[in-house]
């Protein structure tokens, strides 16, 4: 593919969604679908719109509708048709949850069924560069399955889970879709270009709505449809037959899966269901640390990024020296995760994560909670009669 048409897809995508943002808000006010604080979420604006995931699935069908519409008759449209069929799924069950919510196993339910239908047009992890040798081997049906459905899931929740801060997921989406569609071009993967492009361009023109002050927020619209797209992207762009090639889309992916991984196990450390939320993702971590929403996110932005330049090096290495290069960059995710106190069970300087029991219960220090949607910082009162002071801030849906 050449620069220009490849420039073209982005336009369409960006033009689309951003041209459609201001009427889905009015849509999403119009059928009810609209964030509502409680509890455990930390936004408190009310009659936040959500299904802002409808404006960036329609900018991406138009980059999408823009390429094939100068595709060759022997590129790959069946591909892109399977793309589109489990990507609409999603985004309708994504819909639905926004406006009456869903249980998670009944979501999971449906992701499966949008994984099986990519796997089957083949987007999947069949093949496998041998790490001494170099030698390329072909995945076993039996292993590609379910180790294939086990990516798409476990990518498509991740993205869902970081959804917490104006503008995380749309984002770092964005970035993590121009590093992978980097890579697909280097593989020479055009099936991936095509997608990477087309979500791109849709995220750049949704994310002006959605970064802090956010106008609308993602919902699981969104970032269920951000994360399938990304899922089938890396499985498009592991395929250059270097060596490790496999680690380079979890290179790009680090921060969602990192941040999905500590959840589960610390969940399941502390007894709780892998399922139950809790107010110690990064996101929350940097809000406290930070201080700053916007700063949060931004730094949030500066971590992916120097993962996804990582990614794309990490590429184009080799032989022993991959080895080497893999073992700094552990190293360093190592000290970096130490460093915002991710291995801890509870949260930092006083901000407790509240128990089953104190459900519900005002709490005189910072919460730092993850919702739906959204995420924001609100300072207690202060002692001797003086006004407490609220710091609002929203995102699109964790």
């Amino acid at each position: 593919m050449e620069l220009l048409p490849a420039i073209a897809i982005i336009g369409v995508a960006a033009a689309t969604a951003a041209t459609l943002t201001p009427f889905v808000m009015r849509l999403a006010r119009r059928v009810r679908a609209v964030d509502r604080p409680n509890a455990r979420k930390v936004s408190r604006r009310e009659e936040m719109p959500l299904l802002g995931g409808l404006a960036v699935g329609a900018g991406t069908a138009a980059g999408l509708i823009a390429a094939a519409v100068g595709l060759a008759p022997d590129e790959p449209l069946p591909q892109l048709a399977a793309f589109g069929l489990g990507a609409a799924l999603l985004m309708l069950v994504g819909a639905w949850d926004d406006r009456f919510n869903l249980r998670p196993s009944l979501k999971l339910c449906f992701q499966i069924v949008a994984a099986i239908l990519a796997i089957g047009a083949g987007f999947s992890f069949d093949r496998f560069s041998n790490p001494i040798w170099g030698v390329t081997l072909e995945v076993p049906f039996w292993i590609m399955w379910p180790v294939s459905l086990l990516w798409i899931v476990g990518v498509t929740n991740a993205m869902n889970l970081i959804d917490g801060l104006d503008g995380l997921s749309s984002g770092v989406g964005a970035i993590i879709a121009a590093t992978l569609t980097v890579i697909c071009w280097q593989a020479g993967q055009w099936t991936g270009v095509v997608i990477g492009l087309a979500l791109f361009g849709a995220l750049i023109g949704y994310l002006p709505y959605n970064f802090p002050p956010a106008r609308i927020f993602l919902g699981d619209t969104g970032s269920l449809l951000i994360g399938y797209a990304l899922a089938l992207l890396a499985l498009e762009g592991y395929r250059k037959t270097a060596l490790l090639a496999f680690l380079v889309p979890i290179l790009a992916l680090a921060i969602p899966l990192l941040d999905t991984i500590l959840s589960i196990v610390r969940r399941i450390r502390s007894g709780r269901g892998v399922f139950s939320p809790d107010r110690l993702h990064m996101h929350h971590r940097l809000l406290h640390r930070e201080g700053s929403h916007r700063n949060a996110v931004l730094m949030l932005y500066f971590l992916t990024s120097c993962f996804c330049m990582i990614a794309v090096s990490f590429s184009q290495i080799d032989g022993w020296l991959a080895f080497i290069y893999l073992t700094a960059v552990v190293a360093v995710t190592v000290r970096l995760l130490r460093n915002l106190d991710a291995f801890s069970l509870h949260a930092e300087s006083g901000h407790a994560e509240p128990g089953p029991s104190s459900e519900g219960v005002p709490e005189a220090t910072e919460p730092e909670s993850t919702g739906t949607t959204g995420a924001a910082t609100k300072r207690p009162e202060a002692a001797a009669g003086s006004k407490g002071v609220e710091a609002k801030a929203g995102g699109g849906g964790a």
